[in-house]
């Protein structure tokens, strides 16, 4: 049980600006238990939810972003992100450096959260699928 919660925990500080990577976790429980599925739907429930905060924490600063002040570099690349490609660019929350500020910019933009949440999730999901299938081929 504990390394479950220790892998939503750390899935979940991964996706706020806590700059941790969650993969070596996840990759470390499926190796040792050779299980899949949980493992992954876990670190996707919980790398989801960070990103939930991230989004809530743009949708509160919306007036900065609406305004183009204080922006950052890799803010920039998130809203030109999320002008050409609309919500399936949050396929790309999970990319680091750019992920975070990608989902605080829909935040911001007020992405609807519906879509927010399925091209988040779908994104996360297969990031998380691909390194478990790379851990269970290594064992």
């Amino acid at each position: 049980m504990l390394p479950y919660l220790t892998l939503f925990a750390w899935a979940f500080l991964a996706a706020t600006i806590v700059p941790i990577g969650s993969e070596p976790v996840l990759a470390a429980i499926v190796y040792s238990s050779g299980k899949m599925v949980l493992p992954v739907l876990i670190a996707t429930a919980g790398n989801y939810l960070g990103a939930c905060t991230t989004y809530w924490i743009g949708l509160s600063a919306a007036k900065l972003i609406e305004k183009k002040q204080d922006v950052k570099v890799s803010e920039m690349r998130a809203m030109r992100l999320l002008e050409r490609y609309g919500s399936p660019a949050l396929l790309l929350a999970w990319v680091p450096w750019i992920g975070d500020p990608l989902v605080a910019v829909a935040g911001a933009a007020r992405i609807r959260f519906l879509p927010f949440t399925l091209w988040t999730v779908t994104g996360k999901l297969a990031r998380y699928a691909f390194v478990a299938w790379i851990a269970v081929s290594m064992g």
